[in-house]
């Protein structure tokens, strides 16, 4: 931890601070000189007798980061007095990309202090985090901020104070600096080294990298048309697909491919630094398939790199759909090794009849399906982020009418981008 924590330290003060309240950003920043600022919004909201912790998780491995980021929620939920309660935080360097640090902000409103702090000096003594209290001066008009160091294993001490002021929002949502090759993969070198680096510890990685061992080189464009259907769960994909397939004498291929079926239910439960480098190399073995059966007969892809990417990025990215990243962000470009689809159909429908289809299926989700059904703002910036994908975009059509007539609003798609 030592070397990660020390080139953190040099920029410190010219970091930004995030913490969320019921789902909102509250800015603030720190500085050697108090100048008059008013009390940032997030400590206006501090009692008396409340006392203020964050943990910023902070290591060079970035294996080891995802997995303890992953971790240290519950470990604070189990451990810390029920007083004492917990709100997302960051640090980042505004528009510096991968400088962003996650962690939480902890409001104690526990009688005594001990407790939390005996924690929280466990952590900083074993773990890669660090740990800031928040004191308040008199009359609650100033705030500092406390970054702590261990000077040896029994005794804690206290880096150069700051004042904290308030700070306007970044022009760029924090969360976004992180995204590309870390919630988003952009090529199969990228995605594979994540697994390569987890074999020791999950031993699923290595199921899949042997899948990829005899992985050939990006193929050139199949000689059939490759056309992928997108969606929502419950808007037709499957339906369409089988349809589509049997009307074109075409190969339909799922993705993720079946041969990483087995490792699905493990892979969801990791952290999203290796749950997504999991389904971005699973697009690389279908798009291995697909330049197979493409040679002999057009290609039909029930999802494809749309998916993968648009429910990466609208998890990643907290808050409002305005927080995504702008229309003409590298991060909705397509992977330039990854083989691009002739036609990428989104198949759209109201979200109450979405919401009836799903009941009458019955099936089981995934925790990200589960979160479309819930929350509407997570739907809306998963259909957002699907819409500005480019290379290629996505064509939207309605899911609501009958069966029949999607099919031939999408056959005359098809024929008219691929001639068939």
């Amino acid at each position: 931890m030592a070397r990660r924590t020390m080139s953190v330290f040099p920029q410190w003060s010219s970091r930004i601070f995030s913490v969320e309240l019921d789902g909102a950003p509250f800015y603030f920043s720190t500085q050697e000189k108090h100048r008059g600022e008013e009390v940032p919004p997030v400590f206006r909201k501090i009692p008396n007798y409340g006392r203020c912790y964050s943990l910023l998780v902070c290591s060079s491995d970035r294996i080891r980061r995802a997995k303890f980021y992953g971790e240290l929620k519950d470990k604070l939920l189990r451990d810390l007095p029920p007083e004492c309660h917990l709100s997302p935080m960051s640090a980042f360097l505004p528009n510096v990309k991968d400088s962003l640090l996650k962690g939480y902000f902890l409001n104690d409103h526990s009688e005594r202090s001990s407790p939390t702090e005996r924690l929280l000096r466990d952590l900083i003594q074993r773990d890669p985090v660090l740990v800031c209290s928040y004191l308040r001066g008199e009359g609650g008009q100033l705030w500092t901020q406390h970054l702590w160091s261990h000077a040896d294993s029994q005794t804690m001490e206290m880096s150069k104070d700051y004042y904290v002021v308030p700070s306007e929002a970044p022009e760029y949502h924090p969360s976004t600096l992180n995204i590309i090759n870390s919630d988003v993969f952009y090529s199969f070198e990228e995605a594979y080294e994540v697994l390569k680096k987890c074999g020791d510890i999950i031993p699923e990685a290595k199921s899949v990298l042997e899948l990829l061992a005899s992985r050939a080189e990006a193929r050139s464009k199949p000689d059939y048309p490759v056309i992928v259907i997108e969606g929502l769960d419950a808007t037709g994909k499957t339906t369409l697909t089988e349809s589509l397939r049997d009307t074109l004498g075409a190969c339909l291929l799922p993705s993720p491919p079946q041969c990483l079926s087995p490792m699905r239910a493990h892979f969801d439960r990791e952290p999203p630094l290796i749950r997504r480098a999991f389904y971005a190399l699973g697009n690389y073995i279908t798009a291995e398939q697909i330049g197979q059966e493409g040679m002999k007969t057009p290609v039909i892809i029930d999802r494809f790199w749309h998916s993968t990417a648009a429910y990466a990025i609208a998890t990643a990215v907290s808050g409002a759909v305005c927080n995504l990243p702008a229309e003409d962000s590298e991060i909705y470009r397509w992977p330039s090794d990854l083989l691009q689809p002739s036609l990428v159909v989104l198949l759209t429908l109201d979200p109450e009849e979405r919401k009836r289809r799903l009941r009458n299926r019955g099936q089981g989700k995934t925790e990200e399906e589960q979160e479309l059904d819930d929350n509407q703002l997570f739907r809306l910036k998963v259909e957002k982020a699907y819409q500005r994908i480019r290379g290629p975009p996505c064509v939207t059509v309605d899911a609501s009418p009958s069966t029949d007539q999607v099919l031939q609003e999408v056959l005359l798609l098809i024929r008219g981008k691929c001639h068939l």
